[in-house]
């Protein structure tokens, strides 16, 4: 069996971002995703700190260091982009103008819940940022993570344990083992990479799953 890379994960959410979505591309592996996106497409977007019309990363060595991301990544403006107050982009966050954001995560639970923020840990710093507006405010929240921890427990869960960003809002999760959507009886698996066996992905979630492949699916 053979894992998903960050950056196959990331062609794997590029593939989901239709033409003329406004995307935000949460700090973290997400910001890879920005790398994938097919050049026959018009796809805009949005950071947090007041950018729209990003483009890929830049070369090395053209870098402009007034034009970073949310996560202070340099990065590149395509024709027609927009430089606006952090008060406007989050109103355009928080008044349903985005229709996907892209985060990461530390749980996913079967409800949808999101923890993305903290995990709970005494010495552990939180930076919640802007994922608690994002969660709310896009018409789509695509999750991208890997399926399990360092310590090998899945990041899918019943409950979260960690303080949750927000409820009942994630639509898709892309991790390097799947593709899962949710539902209202929980973790729906759409795609499973070459190698693996649903029961083998089923014992590596710990959580329930329906299988119901994405050709045959509604899609996201």
């Amino acid at each position: 069996m053979k894992k998903l890379t960050r950056d196959e994960m990331a062609q794997r959410v590029a593939r989901d971002i239709p033409e003329g979505a406004y995307v935000n591309l949460g700090i973290g592996v997400p910001t890879l995703v920005g790398n994938h996106l097919a050049a026959d497409r018009e796809i805009f977007l949005h950071s947090e700190n007041g950018l729209l019309g990003m483009g890929p990363a830049p070369a090395k060595g053209a870098e402009d260091d007034e034009l970073i991301n949310a996560g202070k990544q340099h990065v590149t403006l395509l024709t027609g982009g927009a430089f606006f107050h952090h008060a406007d982009s989050f109103a355009m966050m928080r008044g349903g103008h985005l229709d996907i954001c892209v985060l990461g995560a530390f749980q996913v639970s079967a409800k949808g819940d999101l923890a993305n923020w903290h995990t709970g840990a005494p010495d552990a710093i939180p930076a919640v940022g802007g994922a608690m507006d994002l969660a709310i405010g896009a018409k789509k929240v695509y999750v991208m993570m890997e399926l399990l921890t360092k310590q090998g427990e899945s990041k899918l869960v019943a409950d979260c344990s960690y303080p949750v960003t927000g409820v009942n809002c994630v639509t898709r999760v892309y991790t390097d083992h799947g593709v899962f959507d949710l539902s209202k009886e929980g973790f729906v698996v759409r795609e499973i990479v070459d190698g693996l066996s649903l029961e083998e992905l089923q014992k590596l979630a710990n959580v329930p799953l329906t299988y119901v492949p994405l050709e045959a699916a509604t899609p996201a």
